[in-house]
């Protein structure tokens, strides 16, 4: 079963921070690529480079930042495959952005 691994972090300090905190992703990636559950996974740009569209009666409209103002801004993600929901959280809580900030983790609901 798949499972979406959504890593919030206040973005200011993740940023400040992303080559301080690089390692330890990286060696948490290394160890669900050895476990054999990692599908894909990338880090976002700050929410300085975001775009948000909406369409509301019919009209496309385009703000620069993200959708809502919050402290925790998506800021990347990582795709896994495991057996279950508790195998799924398991991976979360060891995930180093557990500590700074949130994973939510949502099943990946196939087409």
């Amino acid at each position: 079963m798949q499972f979406m691994l959504l890593i919030y972090e206040d973005d200011a300090a993740r940023v400040a921070h992303m080559d301080d905190w690089m390692p330890h992703c990286g060696a948490y990636v290394e160890a669900m690529k050895k476990a054999g559950i990692y599908v894909a996974g990338e880090r976002l740009r700050g929410v300085d480079a975001t775009t948000s569209v909406r369409v509301r009666a019919g009209q496309t409209q385009v703000v620069d930042g993200p959708y809502a103002e919050a402290k925790e801004q998506l800021g990347g993600f990582h795709l896994i495959e495991v057996p279950d929901l508790d195998a799924a959280l398991a991976w979360a809580a060891r995930c180093p952005s557990a500590a700074r900030g949130a994973v939510e983790v949502r099943p990946v609901w196939p087409l």
